[in-house]
């Protein structure tokens, strides 16, 4: 590839510098913001019946609507994967067709992420059940704080962990306990990238708390997307350097993640170097009407 230099001594413009961090994101979310638009509406239209059914619920008090909110809940995990990949490829500037690759992801990943979407809901009610449970033994007994902290702890652990697994869910074909297992050293792996996600995750949801009835008219088109593609920017990089990559490393293979650069490169025709340029020779041609020059 040519550098700065080669662009200068041939009088050519200078190639742009490529935009990093914050600028960066920034760059492609503002290219693919319609796009994400209409993928947080699709995610959250899969969710209408689970929600229904938990308002219906809480409004009769009646467990039969909960049990429905419950069993259409499990979308939850192959939805998630879906949006995911479609974020991860945007993040890292890859095409993707919004319902099209929504729908093949979500039939693809179907079980593994199923799997995965039951057991964070079962994580997740035992956490609701757990956190306030050790809080008021600790209000009588001082020693029930450990547990109390490790339960916290152990949340937000388990929580960031979901940073990388629903990437690794949609970009490998590694076994769920091997995806558990990357996750859980993925987080102090990439320990900036995980604390500065998890502090987006954690402003967003400050600010719909804020806002509160005012937000639910924005839930169906903007924070569950951004909140993936922010995961995918930051996030997925580290799966690529420490999964992916090493992979492909130790088979002495390319990984076909770049394939889309060889074409940029192969369609480069012809480059420009003034200092192997030779004057074409003139010859002369000679009839009997006038004389030419071909050149």
């Amino acid at each position: 590839m040519a550098n700065t230099n080669d662009f200068r001594r041939r009088g050519l413009a200078k190639p742009p510098k490529e935009k990093k961090g914050i600028f960066k994101f920034f760059e492609i979310y503002g290219r693919r913001m319609w796009k994400l638009i209409e993928l947080n509406i699709i995610y959250f239209t899969i969710f209408i019946p689970t929600i229904f059914g938990w308002w219906l619920s809480t409004t009769l008090n009646s467990y039969a609507p909960m049990a429905f909110a419950v069993i259409t809940a499990i979308a939850f995990g192959p939805a998630t994967t879906a949006m995911t990949k479609i974020c991860r490829n945007y993040s890292q500037e890859r095409n993707a067709f919004v319902f099209a690759d929504f729908v093949d992801t979500f039939k693809k990943c179907f079980t593994q992420s199923l799997i995965m979407g039951i057991i964070d809901i079962i994580f997740f009610a035992g956490f609701v059940v757990a956190v306030p449970f050790y809080n008021r033994l600790a209000q009588d007994n001082q020693m029930m704080y450990i547990p109390f902290v490790l339960t916290i702890s152990f949340m937000l652990v388990f929580f960031m962990m979901h940073f990388y697994i629903y990437l690794m869910i949609a970009s490998t074909n590694l076994s769920l306990r091997k995806i558990l297992r990357n996750a859980f050293f993925l987080v102090p792996l990439g320990l900036k990238s995980s604390i500065f996600t998890f502090l987006n995750w954690a402003w967003i949801a400050l600010i719909f708390y804020v806002v509160r009835l005012y937000g639910v008219f924005i839930v169906p088109f903007w924070p569950f997307s951004f909140l993936c593609f922010v995961t995918a920017f930051n996030c997925y990089p580290h799966i690529r350097k420490y999964v992916i990559q090493p992979y492909y490393d130790a088979r002495g293979e390319d990984n076909p993640e770049f394939d889309y650069l060889k074409k940029k490169e192969d369609e480069v025709v012809f480059e420009d170097h003034p200092e192997l340029d030779k004057p074409v020779e003139k010859k002369k041609v000679t009839n009997n009407k006038k004389r030419k020059t071909i050149s």
